[in-house]
């Protein structure tokens, strides 16, 4: 069983940056796909990024060239780096782990989560 555990997130003011991680833990290591999504009340849960166990990245075009996700997959951690933030960045930030072997950005494809992190971004 595997088990996520977020940190980080908060409050910026657009234009600034904020980071998030996400650790890994239980019986499986390196899972194959890695994820961010966020959700609002507004737009429901929305992919942010993807990662898979060997680096290749996956983007919102919402997102593209502001936010950057990695992982160290030796430290089972994920991070998104957030810059150039916006008021819209406003919500509550999931990291989530799927098997499959190519990683979307559909939640569907995604067994574990994470308790999730608020973020917030005033203008």
């Amino acid at each position: 069983q595997v088990r996520l555990a977020q940190s980080g997130g908060g409050s910026g003011q657009a234009g600034g940056s904020l980071s998030l991680s996400c650790v890994a833990s239980g019986d499986k290591y390196n899972p194959p796909c890695m994820a961010w999504f966020r959700q609002t009340l507004n737009k429901g849960r929305e992919g942010v990024a993807a990662i898979d166990r060997y680096g290749a990245t996956t983007y919102a075009d919402s997102v593209k060239r502001r936010f950057t996700i990695s992982r160290e997959n030796g430290e089972n951690t994920m991070y998104l780096q957030i810059n150039s933030l916006k008021p819209e960045d406003t919500a509550m930030y999931f990291c989530a782990e799927g098997d499959r072997a190519i990683c979307t950005l559909d939640p569907d494809n995604y067994q574990t989560w994470g308790q999730g992190t608020q973020v917030t971004v005033s203008s």
